[in-house]
């Protein structure tokens, strides 16, 4: 049986949710600490871009893994995996409340599923080369290699395609990630439940807040100052990559802004569609809700 001090709560949702302002309100009631389950606000100096929380809000709540990382290096979910439950264990011994929250649930499911994930060192030559190639013609490689990875995979995350297609390179094929029952933490996983034409709202104010505090040149500076290259930018997706074409002149800054507003509807949809097949998250509408389940959990 699980200890009463083993809890952990789950925050999760689509981008432009409102679940990071969700967590810290919780993280004030609840005498908690936030881990962010993000896969690009680990990275240093990817801020706006990722919708990172600023200065003042970390201020109000203490986070956990956001900018622990270079950008010019990937960092995957195993690494997270293994990071994220030294500082759950940390919490849980001073006596305070672990509240993961972000809307990479694959890295959610990481934990709360206690993942283990096959040992395959990175092949940068390979990386190097693959990174060449369009998303479209890596999920192809992939789906010759491993028809049924490419079943279960974003066919337009370019990171994740070329880390399957470096794993069937190296053993063959992609194992299927185990999921070991976790033993040592009960889980309350949270959805914060938002229709869906007020999430676009949100989404169209929050890229407009965005570009006005600066955005593109927070994308412009990643590429000269830190030396990352358009390549490396644009498999970040969304931001970085429409951001990362209109500086080269690829596209126009309405095409870019027209494209981004689109590809983020379309990403929250595909965050909802991974989100809604684990049945023991619990969907509700608001804080007073929320506040509710969560008293009774703890």
């Amino acid at each position: 049986m699980v200890k009463a001090n083993q809890k952990i709560i789950v925050i999760l949702g689509p981008t432009a949710s409102g679940k990071s302002d969700l967590a810290i309100k919780l993280v004030q009631k609840f005498n908690g600490e936030i881990i962010s389950a993000d896969s690009r606000q680990i990275y240093r100096g990817m801020d706006l871009g990722t919708g990172k929380v600023t200065e003042v809000e970390q201020k109000l709540a203490k986070h956990w893994m956001i900018d622990i990382a270079n950008p010019k290096i990937n960092y995957n979910v195993a690494k997270f995996k293994k990071k994220a439950e030294k500082i759950i264990a940390d919490i849980l011994k001073r006596e305070k409340v672990p509240i993961i929250c972000g809307g990479t649930g694959f890295w959610i499911s990481a934990i709360v599923d206690n993942k283990i994930f096959p040992e395959v060192k990175p092949n940068q030559k390979l990386r190097r080369k693959l990174q060449d190639l369009s998303a479209d013609n890596l999920y192809r490689k992939l789906l010759k290699l491993d028809s049924e990875r490419t079943k279960n995979i974003d066919k337009n995350n370019k990171v994740r395609l070329i880390r399957a297609i470096e794993i069937c390179k190296t053993i063959g094929k992609v194992p299927s990630v185990k999921n070991t029952h976790n033993n040592k933490y009960q889980f309350l996983q949270i959805g914060f439940d938002i229709p869906k034409e007020k999430l676009h709202l949100n989404i169209k104010k929050r890229l407009s807040k965005r570009f006005k505090l600066g955005m593109i040149k927070e994308v412009e500076g990643l590429h000269k100052k830190n030396g990352m290259s358009w390549k490396r930018l644009e498999m970040f997706g969304l931001e970085y990559r429409y951001i990362s074409q209109f500086l080269q002149n690829k596209i126009s800054k309405k095409e870019m802004q027209e494209k981004l507003f689109q590809e983020s509807k379309n990403y929250a949809k595909r965050q909802m569609t991974w989100f809604r097949k684990d049945k023991r998250i619990i969907w509700l509408k608001n804080y007073r809700q929320i506040k509710i389940v969560i008293k009774k959990f703890l």
